[in-house]
């Protein structure tokens, strides 16, 4: 009896994140964010269940969805990879995450962000965010770094290092180069701006 009622809970929890994620995407379960999402929960539900016929069934199509979302979708969620309570995927496509990495709870992931490792043979080193991280679109994140609870990733900004608490990655804004008329469009490594930074809020 007291193991069919820790089953239950087990369900019930599943069942509660999804709905999480559910709210935390705007209450629309065709968006395919959720949809990756709603998989990569019960995929890692079920594989953190004990052997037997009924896991390895679930687990192969699990599998095919997961084919399909990645394909379908281009959203790639590991079910190694550790996702905290009601993360938000902004839009979908080319979204990488590593199977190693681990997110906090309410963080935002916007497109074609990837998170990885630095090389193959540092494989295994993950990041790991803290809650309330803000993932601009573009942005890469990879290596062994931690970000701290409420920072903001800004679009397109590559982060190697760790990135403290309450903190914003950006890049420099654009700078305009207006050529005249018959000359030459050339320009000089002096003349490219040093971009990037970090502030605190």
């Amino acid at each position: 009896m007291k193991s069919l009622m820790k089953q239950y809970d087990l369900i019930k929890d599943l069942f509660a994140q999804i709905h999480e994620d559910w709210d935390a995407n705007h209450r629309d379960w065709t968006q395919p964010g959720f949809r990756a999402l709603a998989l990569y929960r019960a995929g890692r539900w079920t594989w953190e269940r004990r052997e037997g016929p009924l896991r390895s069934m679930l687990l192969f199509v699990y599998r095919i969805m997961w084919r399909y979302v990645r394909n379908h979708y281009g959203i790639e969620i590991p079910r190694t990879t550790i996702i905290g309570r009601r993360l938000r995927i902004a839009h979908q496509h080319g979204i990488v995450i590593h199977p190693n990495t681990e997110i906090g709870d309410d963080c935002i992931i916007r497109q074609n962000v990837t998170i990885g490792a630095v090389t193959w043979e540092r494989f295994k080193d993950g990041p790991k965010f803290g809650h309330r991280v803000d993932i601009g679109a573009g942005a890469v994140i990879v290596g062994k770094v931690m970000i701290g609870d409420g920072a903001r990733i800004g679009a397109n900004c590559v982060v190697m290092t760790n990135v403290p608490a309450n903190t914003t990655v950006f890049l420099g804004p654009p700078r305009m180069i207006q050529m005249q008329k018959g000359q030459e469009e050339t320009v000089s490594s002096a003349d490219v701006p040093q971009v990037g930074g970090v502030s605190r809020l």
